[in-house]
């Protein structure tokens, strides 16, 4: 993250959770990257005005299973596993932008300002983040690593790509 900082001007550092609401309160810090629900729930909202809404952090719900188990399972099986890990992943989905949405409702009453910004601002964030750069220097490494000439880390930019541009046709 911090290398992602540079180039747009900030600096990052990570700080305790614990110490985020009075690092804000107290103006020690003056931004923080944070999750909807995080921002009512940690009530960070009581100590900031301002709220740029990258859409940088996630929740994520994963299901993990031991995979010699997994792979000891007839095919049959693993459809199973697979369709209610699908259906599964598209109520979460759902309910996080539900809950997602309800957070924000609330965080505009209580006179957080939130600002969106445009796709052009998005596109020149990025490219300051020069992302590209940081794959090659963090990612590529560790993928080459663990999965040796298969250009894992390309294919991953490759699929972001393509989920970027079909998140954008919603």
């Amino acid at each position: 993250m911090e290398n992602m900082g540079k180039g747009t001007g900030m600096t990052m550092q990570t700080i305790p959770w614990a110490d985020i609401y009075n690092a804000l309160e107290r103006g020690v810090v003056d931004g923080i990257w944070s999750l909807w629900g995080s921002l009512v729930e940690e009530r960070h909202y009581e100590v900031i005005k301002y709220y740029t809404a990258l859409d940088w952090a996630w929740d994520s719900c994963n299901v993990a299973m031991n995979r010699k188990l997994y792979d000891g399972l007839p095919n049959d099986l693993k459809e199973v596993l697979f369709k209610a890990g699908r259906e599964a992943e598209a109520r979460d989905y759902r309910e996080r932008q539900k809950s997602d949405e309800e957070h924000k409702k609330f965080l505009s009453s209580s006179g957080l300002v939130i600002y969106y910004p445009t796709e052009a601002e998005r596109n020149a964030f990025r490219q300051k983040a020069n992302m590209p750069a940081i794959w090659k220097e963090l990612c590529d490494p560790w993928l080459e690593k663990y999965y040796p000439g298969q250009n894992m880390g390309q294919k991953i930019r490759d699929e972001l790509d393509r989920i970027r541009i079909q998140a954008k046709k919603k």
